[in-house]
């Protein structure tokens, strides 16, 4: 016996749309399945805090340095001489036990204390004001190139150089005690000697406001033109 079968509950007919449908289902499949991203986990610690060491700037102190006050002045200690009866004094003071306001008193005048006195027969090296030649330097190197005659002896021989004469300038601006300290010979040196002998007056060194005696060194030259 052949079953029956309705148009209705065949579905051989609808085949094609079932395909359809499945196949457009796994298409849905496959595109989300690409299209699904996986993350990975990350756990956040809201209690840990992130704690940045900002270094703080040190701000220099600059120390002004106060000077300390000057030490106060020594204390003046007055010392009392016990002097004894027998001994004299160089002044009797008097002494008025009367005396008031309306006393006069004469004031008191200071000895004159004498001055230590200079020895007038020392020779001095160095004074306050050293002795001058008249018109300065210039003049005497003047009065040197004028005055000295190159002995005849020092030309024919080339001799040539300095010859230094040490001399006194005495109060009163003449010279004395002329000497050679080192020559050149050839007669350079008594020339110089000549020559310093006849130097007009200078003007005589001080010491302390006084004329005094004064030891000065001078050099001399001799050159061949």
């Amino acid at each position: 016996m052949e079953p029956k079968k309705s148009k209705k509950a065949d579905l051989e007919n609808k085949k094609g749309i079932f395909f359809e449908v499945g196949l457009i289902i796994a298409l849905l499949v496959v595109f989300a399945a690409f299209e699904y991203k996986n993350y990975d986990k990350q756990t956040i610690d809201l209690k840990q805090r992130a704690v940045e060491d900002i270094q703080e700037e040190m701000i220099p102190i600059t120390e002004q340095k106060v000077k300390p006050p000057p030490p106060p002045p020594p204390k003046q200690v007055t010392q009392i001489k016990i002097v004894e009866d027998d001994v004299e004094v160089d002044e009797d003071i008097d002494i008025d036990v009367d005396a008031d306001e309306s006393t006069e008193v004469e004031e008191y005048v200071p000895p004159e204390e004498d001055e230590e006195g200079i020895d007038e027969t020392e020779i001095f090296t160095v004074v306050e004001s050293m002795p001058e030649y008249p018109g300065g330097m210039g003049a005497l190197m003047r009065y040197l190139a004028e005055n000295i005659k190159y002995p005849p002896l020092a030309k024919e021989s080339g001799i040539q150089g300095r010859v230094f004469i040490n001399f006194v300038v005495e109060p009163n601006g003449s010279i004395s005690n002329v000497k050679v300290l080192r020559g050149i010979g050839g007669g350079c040196d008594e020339e110089a000697v000549r020559v310093v002998e006849k130097m007009p007056k200078w003007k005589p060194g001080k010491q302390r406001g006084k004329n005094v005696r004064v030891s000065y060194n001078l050099p001399v030259k001799f050159t061949l033109q």
